[in-house]
């Protein structure tokens, strides 16, 4: 069991640092895939969003992409995880320094985020949506008609809904970053924002834990990037140089989807058959905007 605590977090991302500085020496200069195999965990950065990846009361690592990420390293020789948190808009700077060797965070995978990593097989779909006051006073339902109406948004920092505000137009001056799920349910509670945008799983559970808040989850919404409508599709994220890693990893992962194990392994976390990805998704299509459902 991986146990994330404050002292573990500042150690292994010295670890991190320090294996970036001397990665030309000695065994560090091997892949992170050789790395992995002989240090017998492979090193992960997570941001403490619930479902994707978090701390559970006892301090160990759970939701859905670290379970996900053990059951496939095991195949691979690897033992298991060493967990890293940083806030969400750090995690892919963190994985091009060299901090750790995978993100499993939940990222949507975007046409943007495409030029600076290397995004797995669609590990699972979750659509978008917004967090609103019952009744959706406002009547939002786009990204669009948030910034028509000049409506304030909140978002995380860093997070592919930031993105996707943006490109609708949404004026940057009506758009809040927060550093965590809790922080933006609580300004939309607080009417400090209109609405919030999250992936729907993610709303839902951060909802289902603050019973009575007056507030509620939209129907998934439709994102579009330069004219191209996003897939919600969300991936680990290696480095671009990792290439032997993810595809030995993908190879799993597609095999972990086609025997139903995924279903299984993620159910806990509010996962079912309709966020399985098809067979032939690919991020290479996601990332060109060539995709569809």
């Amino acid at each position: 069991m991986t146990v994330l605590t404050r002292r573990r977090l500042l150690t292994l991302a010295g670890a991190g640092v320090a294996a970036a500085a001397v990665g030309g020496c000695g065994s560090r200069s091997a892949s992170a895939l050789e790395r992995g195999r002989e240090d017998g965990v492979l090193r992960v950065g997570l941001a403490g969003e619930r479902p994707y990846g978090y701390s559970a009361p006892d301090g160990s690592v759970t939701g859905e992409q670290p379970v996900v990420a053990r059951a496939i390293l095991a195949t691979l020789g690897i033992g298991g995880i060493e967990a890293v948190q940083v806030g969400f808009g750090d995690l892919i700077d963190g994985l091009r320094s060299g901090q750790f060797d995978m993100v499993a965070a939940g990222m949507t995978i975007t046409p943007r985020r495409c030029g600076r990593v290397a995004f797995s097989r669609p590990d699972f779909l979750a659509p978008i949506a917004f967090l609103v006051p019952d009744g959706n006073p406002r009547g939002i339902r786009t990204f669009e008609g948030v910034g028509r109406a000049g409506l304030r948004l909140g978002v995380l920092g860093g997070s592919a809904e930031e993105e996707f505000a943006a490109a609708a137009g949404v004026d940057p001056v009506n758009v809040t970053a927060f550093g965590g799920q809790g922080e933006l349910f609580r300004a939309v509670a607080g009417r400090r924002v209109e609405a919030a945008a999250l992936t729907r799983i993610s709303l839902l559970d951060e909802l289902s834990r603050n019973p009575g808040s007056g507030l509620q989850v939209t129907q998934g919404v439709a994102a579009l990037v330069d004219g191209a409508r996003i897939v919600p599709a969300g991936a680990f994220a290696f480095a671009q140089t990792d290439t032997d890693l993810r595809d030995t990893f993908d190879a799993a992962l597609a095999e972990l989807h086609a025997s139903g194990e995924w279903e299984r392994l993620t159910a806990p976390f509010g996962f079912t058959a309709d966020n399985v990805p098809p067979r032939d998704l690919t991020a290479a299509a996601v990332c060109s905007g060539s995709a569809t459902l």
